[in-house]
């Protein structure tokens, strides 16, 4: 931490308060513990705070908000990592004055391990991809409970969807008794408002997809086999500055795919991997590992070598763990993706075209939208009116 600092404030967060103390570089205390009132802390932080001084927060549900409130004011501002907080400074007797101290004293001493603090479009991508999981989940256990009434009242479903329109006479004329249609109904209609709050939000992705930050990196995301849209832009939100891991070591283990080991005295042990890091990353790409695997050559032969010597689960984890890594190569030096081939790029790109008609809100035909993502990539763009004719069944124009 910078000398220049005369104090170093810590700053400890709850629900409609914060507790600001501070110190200064020898430790002693020059502000003491007070609680400021949420609805009145950024009038504080604009009337105390001084250039010259250090802050730091804990990466909280609110932080952010706070963290922009103090910005503008002070020397410096730092998050620090809750967990990694915990086990420097853990105690016996906690108290809010014992904990905002604490937090300081680590600071004038530079014992603070920081988080990256996002920019406003990460926050916010991460914000829809964070509401869109919810709805997600609450849809499956929409599901889950029409499927448990089949189940309890001995009714098996019919061939194909079940949940679609074309299935609701079907669910109606179920021979259920008037508290089981009843649930039945409002599950029915429960799932009907999510879905179309879902597609209204993957609509509202679809276009961010199309809006810097994003637009640059996507086609290097969504060129690799089992990555979608959606998928690309949860692998970016998470990721953040790719600049940020300075080799795929790194971005494996804020994945938490890396192998837990244990390297003590005479015994060398490795284990499970840590799930330690960013969930959302590491699940959508065990999701895409699969969706990989079943879809793409290279892949595939991958995980049926490993799956025979290590089962189903811990192959496509490790298949997981590479495409992350050939993510870093391909985001890192803009490079195109080896083991997929390029017709397959240029239909992947023209999906990302055609899905919520983005080629169109842009003003580009399905042709220019696919040319300018294969260009991105160094990729022949006499690939675009061929995969557009194919799709369209119409042959192309010489």
């Amino acid at each position: 931490m910078n000398a220049k600092y005369s104090r170093y404030l810590g700053l400890d967060i709850h629900r409609n308060y914060i507790m600001v103390g501070g110190v200064d570089a020898d430790q002693r205390v020059v502000m003491a513990p007070r609680r400021i009132q949420l609805c009145r802390f950024d009038e504080w932080a604009a009337k105390e705070l001084r250039p010259t001084d250090a802050v730091v927060l804990e990466a909280t549900t609110n932080v952010w908000p706070c963290y922009d409130m103090v910005k503008p004011w002070a020397g410096e501002v730092v998050v620090a990592h809750v967990a990694h907080v915990k086990l420097i400074a853990s105690a016996v007797v906690k108290t809010d004055k014992r904990d905002t101290l604490i937090l300081a004293k680590l600071l004038a001493a530079n014992l603070i391990p920081p988080v990256w603090v996002p920019p406003q479009p990460v926050r916010e991508l991460r914000s829809l991809l964070n509401h869109r999981r919810h709805l997600v989940k609450q849809k499956t256990m929409a599901k889950n409970r029409l499927q448990g009434i089949l189940f309890r009242h001995n009714l098996f479903p019919p061939d194909g969807g079940l949940f679609g329109q074309e299935q609701r006479t079907w669910w109606e004329q179920l021979p259920l008794n008037q508290v089981a249609r009843f649930r039945a109904q409002q599950d029915l209609e429960t799932l009907d408002a999510l879905t179309g709050q879902c597609q209204q939000l993957d609509q509202v992705l679809a276009q961010l997809s199309v809006q810097e930050p994003w637009r640059a990196q996507m086609p290097f995301v969504l060129q690799m086999s089992g990555i979608g849209m959606v998928s690309a832009l949860t692998i970016l939100s998470a990721i953040g500055d790719i600049r940020r891991f300075e080799d795929p070591k790194k971005l494996v283990g804020y994945a938490g795919l890396g192998a837990r080991v244990h390297a003590s005295g005479e015994t060398h042990r490795g284990g499970a991997i840590t799930k330690q890091g960013r969930r959302e990353l590491r699940t959508i790409l065990v999701e895409a590992a699969w969706v990989a695997g079943n879809h793409n050559l290279y892949w595939g032969e991958q995980y049926a070598r490993l799956a025979r010597h290590k089962g189903a689960q811990k192959a496509i984890t490790i298949i997981a763990r590479k495409m992350l890594v050939t993510l870093w190569h391909l985001l890192t030096k803009r490079q195109v993706d080896r083991h997929t081939p390029p017709t397959v790029i240029a239909r992947a790109f023209l999906k990302w075209a055609s899905d919520y008609r983005l080629a169109t809100s842009l003003g580009m035909t399905r042709v220019a939208f696919v040319t300018q993502s294969l260009a991105t990539l160094g990729l022949p763009t006499t690939l675009a009116p061929a995969v557009v004719a194919a799709k369209d069944r119409r042959p192309v124009r010489p």
